[in-house]
Order: structure tokens, then C-alpha cells, then sequence
């Protein structure tokens, strides 16, 4: 999959309250260095910079759209080209973060572990991922895409599964000294009614799907599920569609 930095930042206003959420319910107040795990544009990164000025941040993508993007924002913040799944750091970190990224990597049943084992001692894996397969927007996209005459290009595509809290914190509990799992939806009021929900999801579920068909094939399956988003969310008396997104998240200490 192809990511677009500008496609993924139409809503970043939106996309960035998670992360900083997240990041002010880290319990240390100073730390050394972190490191931010799918750092997209840069917008994570920004806030976790924020809430630690006096650390050594660092960023990793595997997106060179993104990090294009991420260095233009933050010039004195090394970023590096890589995946997520493979990562293998030669230090230890205060603290992980990973904004809506894990969600597009497998096997969370190893790879939870393994990034905490990347913490110094009473160091914290900070954990958000969106947790709305189940919602009308992902929904609609898997039966479009098994119902159209795209089906054939589309029956490869494939989200990593997914977990649910009970899941991971049985899967850490283990390997943590404290360990806080929580699970908020956010309404986040979009204006421009179908057409915004369809933008939004263009900068990340729907693209998968997208990157396998052809232009012709893409407007179809566009204007597909744009009919299906004005039924599954309704717009407001003045437009704005009201977007439900349940999030989970988890705080994980070494």
C-alpha cells in the first residue's frame, strides 16, 4: 500500500487527539529517549516531542511519502525508513510509541512482547489502534469489495487481525509491572457530509483496496461505498456527518 501524507493529513486535527490522549497519560514526567513506531507525517511525533522537550526523539515509517512530510515538520528529529515488523534497535527505549500503526502489522501475539522487551527498565509501550472493524465504514468497504466486479483483485486484500483488550492484557500481563488498557470512541464532526467520511477512510481502510484496482475500477468502487456512507451516517441538518471511532488503547510498563 501506497501511503499519502497529504491524504492522511486532510483530518489531522481529528487523527491527532488520540495520540495525545495517549501520550499525557504516560506516567513518567522525564525521560531520555523515545521513539516513535509508524510516525506517518509526523504529527505523533510532534506531540510526543512536546510532552518530552528535553528527550532524544526519534521516528521510523515505512512510508518515504510520510517521512518526507515528518522531516519537513521536525528537522531535528531523526526518522529512518523501516518496518515496524522487522525492527530491531540496537538500544533500549524510555518510551514506544505507536499511533494507529500496529493495527497494519500481523501477529500481535509476538510482536507485543517484542517491543516491550525493546524498554529500559520501567519503560512504556504506548499503544493506540483503531478498533472499528466491526463499524459501518469497514463493513460496507469488505462486502463492496467482494461484491463488485472487482471481487477477483480484491480477495487478497487482507487486514491484520485484531485483538480485543482481554486479549492483550492477558498477552502482557506477564511481561509488565503495570499495565492499563482502555477503550474510547471519539464523534468526530465532519462537515461535507458522505463525501468527508469517504476521504477519510481513502487516507487509510479503504487503501488497501484501492492500490489493486485500476482508475476506472477505483471511481467505481468509490462511488460505491460514498451511496453506502450516506446511508450508514446520515448527515446532520446542517451537513456535518457525525463519525463514530472506537480506539483502543494500551499503556504497557516494563
Amino acid at each position: 500500500m501506497n501511503w499519502s501524507a497529504t491524504q492522511y493529513s486532510t483530518f489531522e486535527k481529528e487523527r491527532t487527539r488520540p495520540v495525545r490522549d495517549l501520550v499525557a497519560a504516560l506516567g513518567q514526567e522525564r525521560i531520555a529517549t523515545a521513539v516513535d513506531l509508524g510516525c506517518g507525517p509526523g504529527n505523533s511525533t510532534e506531540v510526543l516531542a512536546s510532552r518530552y522537550p528535553d528527550a532524544l526523539i526519534s521516528g521510523l515509517d515505512s512510508s518515504d511519502d510520510m517521512l518526507v512530510a515528518a522531516r519537513k515538520r521536525l528537522p531535528g528529529v531523526h526518522f529512518d525508513l523501516a518496518d515496524i515488523g522487522r525492527w530491531l534497535p540496537a538500544e533500549h527505549y524510555d518510551v514506544i510509541l505507536a499511533n494507529a500503526s500496529l493495527q497494519w502489522v500481523p501477529d500481535h501475539d509476538s510482536l507485543y512482547p517484542r517491543l516491550v522487551s525493546f524498554l529500559a527498565p520501567a519503560g512504556t509501550l504506548a499503544v493506540q489502534t483503531p478498533d472499528n472493524l466491526e463499524e459501518p465504514a469497514h463493513r460496507k468497504a469488505r462486502e463492496i469489495a467482494a461484491q463488485g466486479p472487482w471481487a477477483m483483485k480484491t480477495s487478497a486484500v487482507r487486514h491484520p487481525p485484531r485483538h480485543s483488550a482481554e486479549h492483550y492484557y492477558a498477552l502482557l500481563k506477564g511481561h509488565c509491572s503495570q499495565l492499563d488498557v482502555w477503550r474510547t470512541t471519539y464523534f468526530h464532526p465532519l462537515s461535507g457530509g458522505a463525501r468527508a467520511v469517504v476521504e477519510w477512510f481513502k487516507g487509510s481502510a479503504l487503501g488497501p483496496y484501492l492500490a489493486v484496482l485500476d482508475a476506472d475500477e477505483q471511481a467505481g468502487f468509490l462511488a460505491a461505498y460514498r451511496e453506502a456512507m450516506e446511508v450508514a451516517y446520515p448527515a446532520l441538518e446542517d451537513g456535518t456527518v457525525l463519525l463514530p471511532f472506537p480506539r483502543l488503547f494500551l499503556l504497557a510498563t516494563r
